[in-house]
């Protein structure tokens, strides 16, 4: 196994569980590490009961929003509960096929097995577009895998390009933590739901209807936002071209409002086209 993260650590456990011996190898320090990095006020926006690992649930004293904190927790107590082989700091370099197997070779020396399951994830390198202009820009350009809270930013103009879950939160943490004008440059208009509806997560409902027809999903998504969210283009947030099911389809999520709506609708934050 190649990563110790969430899917590395799951794969491992239930192969365990059907007699197949597992060796997770993790180039950071310790299990989870992207979760580690993560901004400050990061919180699942999936609930506690849905977001568990096969084998453990996460821990009630969590909450019912887990904190990034509160993830690395769980996912530590995860390894130990199933006793995994996790060898923290070895990465690796290298995949080859052999006779009956593979070879992967790392800086601490060569490991053999019959598979490999590879759990390095989709997330992991950075990425910056090579927008002109960059390099003269004088102002300040990162990433927000970079991000970790408002205070550097306080009185400060900050334009937030993408409108993913990690976008939306971000503007929220700038207003609230002092930032003087905060922008969100949308490319593709969003779907925008309420974390929960009437004190149901979004995610249950999300799966109640998951076996509808496509159209039906959209349909009971554009009910459920004009009910719940209104009519955002008010307040300069474009309407999404498609529904929430169809572009689920395309493994584009919806965001999970955590605040984002509030602040379109006082106007404290601003929505401008894409870069």
């Amino acid at each position: 196994m190649v990563g110790a993260g969430p899917a590395g650590l799951a794969a491992a456990a239930r192969l365990q569980q059907t007699g197949v011996q597992t060796v997770v190898l993790e180039r950071s320090y310790a299990v989870g590490s992207s979760w580690r990095s993560h901004y400050d006020r990061l919180h699942l926006h999936t609930s506690r009961r849905l977001s568990g690992l096969p084998g453990l649930p996460i821990d009630r004293r969590e909450g019912r929003w887990v904190s990034r904190d509160g993830v690395v927790r769980y996912l530590e107590r995860y390894a130990r509960h199933h006793r995994l082989d996790v060898r923290p700091g070895v990465e690796v370099l290298r995949v080859e096929r052999t006779d009956g197997g593979w070879r992967l070779l790392t800086e601490e020396g060569d490991v053999r097995a019959r598979a490999v399951v590879v759990a390095t994830g989709f997330n992991r390198d950075p990425f910056l577009p090579a927008w002109p202009g960059r390099e003269s820009f004088t102002g300040r350009l990162m990433h927000s895998a970079d991000y970790r809270n408002s205070p550097p930013f306080r009185d400060r103009d900050v334009l937030v390009i993408g409108t993913g879950n990690s976008g939306a939160e971000i503007a929220v943490d700038l207003v609230e933590g002092g930032a003087r004008d905060v922008m969100i440059s949308v490319r593709t208009p969003p779907n925008i739901l309420r974390r929960d509806l009437g004190g149901v997560p979004s995610q249950a409902i999300g799966i109640m209807v998951r076996r509808l027809p496509v159209p039906a999903i959209d349909r009971v998504a554009s009910v459920a936002q004009r009910l719940t969210v209104g009519d955002l283009t008010r307040f300069g947030m474009p309407a999404p071209a498609e529904g929430l099911g169809t572009r689920a389809g395309r493994d584009s999520i919806p965001i999970l409002d955590v605040g984002l709506i509030r602040l379109l609708k006082k106007r404290r934050v601003q929505v401008v086209p894409a870069v």
